[in-house]
């Protein structure tokens, strides 16, 4: 004899295959007021559009040691693990691409981190701070709308494009961001 609950604990197997997102890295730099971006360059992805310091999770690697080592590789700062904060997670997906998810991580130089340097010359053509309050409009979407959430202090975020977008923020364009609520529990 079949229950109504034993329909229902056992849903149907879902003939899709499984879900698998890459797991990115991006680190939210700050100098007082204002964030470190870097101009991608020969990268065959947002070349000549500003982006955050990032990169992606390796295997076996945690999402916190891999925004580590970006930071040392990218741009040669060192960052102490008690020091580093989890900024914001967003799931990003590009317009013709798969879905991904972001960590973004926040520290300071002032924390001891070290000036940045350009360690990258061949993906990035250039370093420059650049004001939270007043981001440029030359950057990936992504990651504008990343750093628009932190700046509101969104914690959860979906950015996912639709056929058709640009990978470049468009002043105007149809906000793909849509923040998700933190739980009241404490």
């Amino acid at each position: 004899m079949t229950t109504d609950h034993a329909k229902t604990a056992h849903p149907a197997p879902n003939p899709r295959p499984r879900h698998k997102e890459i797991v990115d890295v991006h680190l939210i730099l700050r100098r007082g007021g204002d964030v470190l971006l870097g101009r991608r360059v020969d990268t065959g992805y947002a070349d000549g559009l500003l982006h955050a310091p990032s990169g992606h999770l390796e295997e076996g690697e945690d999402v916190r040691a891999a925004v580590i080592r970006e930071a040392w590789e990218e741009v040669g700062v060192v960052l102490d693990p008690e020091v580093l904060r989890v900024a914001l997670v967003m799931q990003h997906r590009a317009p013709e691409g798969a879905a991904r998810i972001g960590w973004f991580f926040e520290a300071d130089v002032a924390e001891g981190c070290g000036e940045p340097v350009n360690r990258e010359p061949h993906k990035c053509s250039q370093l420059g701070w650049f004001p939270l309050d007043g981001l440029p409009e030359d950057m990936v979407a992504y990651c504008r709308a990343a750093l628009d959430a932190y700046r509101r202090g969104e914690r959860f975020v979906l950015h996912l494009h639709e056929s058709g977008d640009g990978i470049g923020y468009a002043s105007g364009a149809p906000s793909r961001a849509v923040a998700l609520p933190l739980s009241s529990r404490t």
